[in-house]
């Protein structure tokens, strides 16, 4: 018996870090607003005859094996796999994964790979779990194994797909679709990886315990961040794609000053080149400091900015907005 699960990953548009617990119940009507992309983790469950559990990673090349899911050992790059296998208590398979998208990209390639994880493993130990509780699972498991919070809304484009915001309440987080095309968004945003991975977690942690400990001018930036995130939801509802630009433009200025490292001089070389060659705006992804970086602009600049982008050493990213979340095959 075999199962295959892929997730797609994401473009975080606006609102990113927020949908850290509890940083969103400090800023009212606190969002994010994301598009899944075609990059996609993949996880294939293989039975095995002898009992025994396996865990192999094809883009790390590294590969554990023992008697039971208990006594594999739990540190290292393979710590989010381990966690996951022992968590739901895994027996005589051989779990195998891959990812389309460059490691430390910041477009959410270990939360795709979560939810690929998880919904694999849901569907073998058959323990029916609903799609909030494996939300659920993914992201404390997540956090045991990274040693710091995780955000919501990163599981969210893995799980669904599409474009659409997260809404961060009291009672509940909500995700809400977005009426946008995709095929007009995708025409204006050129994706590239910078060359240089980044560490999510530990620029976000160092944000986080900012906010906690009364950082005003981090607070503030925070406030900024979600508003930007309520205008271009506003302007993505319109299809106003100047105003799109301008919240994005907006957004990186008000990310970028929220710790030192958010950018670096090749990070500002790149952006400035893409400018230069015809965007309107571009932010990295994720948390910064590296990874990828999208550039936003008309359609019809976008072979010049994909050029400009290429001779500043980065490499371009194909990709489509991708409709569908989870596949289980």
């Amino acid at each position: 018996m075999q199962i295959h699960a892929s997730a797609p990953t994401r473009i975080d548009l606006a609102g990113g870090t927020i949908d850290i617990w509890p940083l969103y119940l400090y800023h009212d009507q606190a969002q994010t607003l994301n598009a899944a992309i075609s990059l996609r983790a993949h996880a294939q469950i293989a039975t095995r005859e002898d009992g025994r559990v396996a865990v192999s990673s094809v883009d790390i090349g590294r590969s554990l094996e023992a008697a039971e899911s208990a006594e594999l050992a739990g540190e290292g790059e393979l710590a989010l796999l381990v966690r996951l296998l022992r968590f739901f208590d895994a027996k005589g398979l051989t779990l195998t994964t891959r990812a389309d998208s460059p490691a430390g990209g910041g477009i959410a390639g270990s939360s795709a790979l979560n939810i690929a994880v998880c919904g694999a493993l849901n569907q073998w130990t058959r323990r029916g779990y609903d799609p909030e509780t494996l939300l659920q699972v993914a992201m404390n498991v997540e956090a045991q194994a990274i040693n710091v919070p995780t955000g919501v809304q990163d599981y969210r484009p893995a799980f669904y797909g599409g474009i659409a915001a997260v809404e961060l309440h009291v009672d509940a987080v909500r995700r809400v679709a977005l009426e946008v095309d995709p095929a007009q968004l995708e025409s204006r945003i050129v994706l590239a990886y910078t060359g240089r991975p980044r560490s999510s977690g530990a620029n976000n942690w160092e944000i986080i315990k900012r906010h906690i400990d009364g950082d005003r001018q981090v607070f503030d930036r925070f406030e900024r961040i979600r508003d930007t995130a309520v205008a271009m939801r506003r302007a993505l509802d319109r299809q106003d794609w100047d105003e799109v630009g301008r919240q994005v433009d907006r957004e990186w200025e008000n990310r970028k000053h929220l710790a030192p490292g958010v950018t670096t001089p090749a990070i500002d070389s790149l952006i400035a080149r893409a400018k230069a060659a015809g965007a309107q705006a571009a932010k990295v992804c994720g948390a910064g400091g590296g990874g990828c970086l999208f550039c936003y602009g008309p359609p019809s600049a976008v072979p010049d900015v994909r050029e400009a982008l290429a001779r500043g050493g980065a490499r371009l990213l194909d990709y489509h907005i991708e409709r569908e979340g989870l596949r289980i095959l």
